[in-house]
């Protein structure tokens, strides 16, 4: 399963990248996301930012640990998570080629075991919630960008 979502925002790329790499503060950010635990912080960059996520989905907090394991400053991150037998892939991507910035969210979801492999089968069941739950963090990062 992969999901993409865009959103165009009213600002440069640096702008974006500083409040979409800025995961302290997503918890008051990004509305979804009702906790932030940072367990790592690299010494430079952001390769390395490991950290546990809190959200409320299909009505139960759900705990994701999470890591970003590539990057190009001002132009991508991608972020790792395993659980469930599941390998979880989010890439943030900033696009300045027109005269805003599209940040562009792919996530996607990657079965590793056979239960998995099963459950995936049914993954479509999920596709609505979780794109207008991207479409929704996407929204919340573009209002905060543009408030400052």
């Amino acid at each position: 399963m992969t999901i993409t979502v865009t959103e165009q925002i009213d600002a440069s790329p640096e702008q974006i990248w500083h409040v979409i790499t800025d995961i302290d503060s997503w918890s008051d950010t990004i509305s979804g996301i009702l906790d932030i635990d940072v367990l790592n912080k690299p010494e430079a960059g952001v390769v390395g930012l490991k950290w546990k996520e809190t959200r409320m989905l299909f009505g139960k907090e759900a705990i994701e640990t999470m890591w970003i394991s590539a990057a190009e400053p001002n132009r991508f991150y991608e972020t790792t998570a395993e659980n469930h037998g599941m390998i979880y892939t989010t890439r943030f991507s900033l696009d300045d080629s027109s005269d805003q910035t599209a940040l562009t969210v792919q996530f996607s979801a990657k079965p590793t075991t056979m239960a998995s492999k099963m459950m995936s089968a049914m993954s479509f069941m999920f596709d609505g919630t979780i794109r207008k739950m991207l479409q929704k963090d996407l929204d919340d990062i573009r209002q905060a960008v543009e408030k400052n």
